[in-house]
């Protein structure tokens, strides 16, 4: 299902209705705090988590260490696979499909995400739901510096904002060798679809950074230190 947007939407408004992307359990009617934090130079499976502003787990990120950075499983707090992202290589614009589960079958796949130009200074992202297939008007629309920490996700071609991040960048994080920072999901959006948006402008992000698409080992392959 694809979902219409008003042209004139205000950039506070809430969505009136829940926007189920990945699924239902994860709209809420009220705004969602995440927290995604790591340990800065770990070689370790799932050492990328995402946690409530109370610290509790919610999602934690799987990646192929030590191989190709093509292929990304974010997982709940206890182990299950939510929806399994893979690189598509040989194009142009960085595309990243996303399937249900631990699925990369197309009958599986939820959206597909790729930057709007090959050549950026800034980020800038057009998503794309599976059943739209001609990829005329995008779904929704990430735009801002991943650098600073400042990426607003949009709904389709409209100002209504559905979530943005926060750099939270301390003195303490630094020293116990983590970094943090916040990303706020506006009422009824699916949390779920928008940290595996985060997760897509990391690897493209990293991708970029290191000029190629193998020899990264790990999630957090970005420089932090701000």
């Amino acid at each position: 299902m694809a979902y219409a947007y008003p042209a004139d939407a205000s950039s506070s408004a809430p969505m009136a209705n829940p926007v189920s992307i990945i699924g239902p359990q994860f709209c809420a009617p009220y705004p969602v705090e995440l927290a995604f934090v790591r340990k800065v130079l770990t070689i370790t499976d799932g050492n990328f988590v995402v946690t409530d502003i109370n610290g509790n787990i919610l999602f934690k990120v799987k990646g192929a260490f030590l191989t190709m950075h093509d292929r990304r499983v974010l997982i709940d707090a206890a182990g299950n696979p939510i929806v399994t992202l893979k690189q598509k290589f040989m194009t142009a614009h960085d595309r990243w499909q996303v399937f249900r589960g631990d699925s990369s079958e197309s009958s599986d796949l939820i959206f597909t995400a790729k930057r709007s130009s090959m050549f950026q200074l800034k980020t800038k992202l057009d998503v794309f739901l599976a059943n739209n297939t001609k990829e005329e008007v995008c779904d929704f629309k990430v735009k801002g510096s991943w650098l600073e920490r400042s990426c607003v996700i949009y709904a389709g071609e409209s100002s209504n904002i559905v979530a943005q991040m926060h750099k939270k960048h301390t003195v303490q994080s630094v020293l116990v060798g983590k970094d943090k920072f916040m990303v706020t999901v506006n009422p009824n959006i699916d949390y779920a679809f928008i940290v595996a948006l985060i997760v897509i402008l990391d690897g493209i992000n990293t991708e970029s950074k290191s000029g190629s698409g193998g020899g990264g080992i790990d999630f957090g392959g970005l420089d932090f230190n701000l």
